[in-house]
């Protein structure tokens, strides 16, 4: 049966070329989609991704970062750091406001880095020093290339100019970018000194987390602590609510015309295969055979159209990753599982349909209309 299945499958070459290219451009739309809600997803939680702490310490009820604002009393810090499994703890001071260089404005957060910072400071320098003195700042390097600026340039928050001391990379989000400057100046915009955002704390090597986070819970009364996947997983459900529901959308427009397509694919070479179908019936060929033989067919293409969607789909992700644009492809394991296992299915009812009507003609009949 595998022998016939193969056979019949590669007979023409041309029904096959085209079933298998449909099915790969089908697939390949699919693919992309998905890859590109799951590039903004990652991008959204990268400064938390990044950031080094294990534990994120915050306000009561404040649980992420977009648009929420946390307060705490430096007294927080000296509590935290005597927490058993504690190797140590940054403070930052965040704020979410807008980077101003001439007439070009920025979204972007603004970190407030304390210069013995052992976490949340910027991940990859590409010039520049990692850690702003006061008066500098340090800007996402595609900020500062599609602005025009560099080292030694100026750029405004609220009222007061900074001089460009550092370019990072990969510090820019769907929604924004991080810069970064340093703790007194923080202050010094906000007004108030004896006030933090968030601690991050990093957990000594074979201490547990969550262990150590249990235990700041305990010992540190009036504050809210998270894992850092806890804590980018409500950044990521929160900005997606607020921003990201037309991307889903438009995935799921693009996943369904997809599968039709694909289903249509599959239909039409099932189809065209109808004769050969039609004469193993009137040979006397069990209905079993024909739906297993087909099946096999649809899976055998299905896999190839599925391996060459990924080729393509990791193809653009790495041309896109070498363009200046603020776009990242992602192929997860889970969107993988979810595309093969969908597709197979509406595959497998595409191409039956045209064997079940075949199976149900009479032998004479299949000579008569052949």
């Amino acid at each position: 049966m595998l022998r016939f299945a193969f056979r019949n499958l590669f007979h023409k070459k041309a029904y096959f070329l085209a079933s298998v290219g449909g099915m790969a451009l089908a697939l390949m739309l699919i693919l992309s989609l998905d890859a590109i809600v799951n590039g903004i997803q990652a991008k959204i939680t990268t400064y938390i991704d990044h950031s080094g702490a294990d534990i994120f310490v915050s306000q009561p009820g404040v649980r992420n970062m977009h648009m929420a604002s946390s307060t705490l009393p430096l007294t927080v810090l000296d509590q935290v750091r005597g927490v058993v499994g504690v190797e140590s703890v940054t403070p930052i001071r965040y704020l979410g406001n807008i980077i101003a260089a001439g007439d070009d404005r920025y979204p972007a957060y603004v970190i407030g880095l304390p210069k013995d910072a052992q976490a949340g400071g910027p991940w990859q320098i590409t010039q520049g020093v990692a850690i702003p003195k006061d008066g500098e700042i340090i800007i996402d390097r595609g900020i500062a290339d599609a602005i025009g600026i560099g080292l030694g340039d100026s750029v405004r928050i609220l009222s007061k100019e900074f001089r460009i001391a550092g370019l990072s990379e990969g510090t820019d989000t769907f929604i924004n970018s991080v810069v970064f400057i340093s703790f007194d100046d923080f202050a010094q915009l906000r007004g108030n000194t004896e006030a933090i955002s968030f601690v991050l704390v990093k957990v000594k090597a074979g201490e547990s987390p969550t262990a150590v986070a249990d235990l700041i819970r305990t010992n540190v009364g009036d504050v809210n602590v998270q894992l850092r996947a806890e804590f980018a997983t409500q950044e990521r459900r929160v900005v997606g609510d607020m921003s990201t529901d037309i991307v889903t959308i438009m995935n799921l427009i693009g996943f369904l015309i997809g599968l039709a397509v694909m289903a249509l694919t599959i239909y039409i070479a099932t189809f065209a295969r109808r004769r050969e179908y039609g004469l193993l019936k009137a040979l006397g060929v069990r209905s079993s055979f024909l739906y297993r033989v087909v099946l096999t067919q649809t899976l055998i293409s299905v896999v190839i159209g599925l391996v060459l969607a990924l080729l393509f789909t990791l193809l653009m992700s790495a041309i896109v990753s070498l363009l200046d644009v603020k776009l990242t492809l992602q192929v997860s394991p889970a969107s993988l599982l979810k595309v093969s296992t969908v597709s197979l299915l509406i595959a497998g009812l595409a191409a039956v349909l045209p064997v079940k009507q075949i199976a149900q003609l009479e032998p004479a009949a299949v000579f008569r209309g052949a």
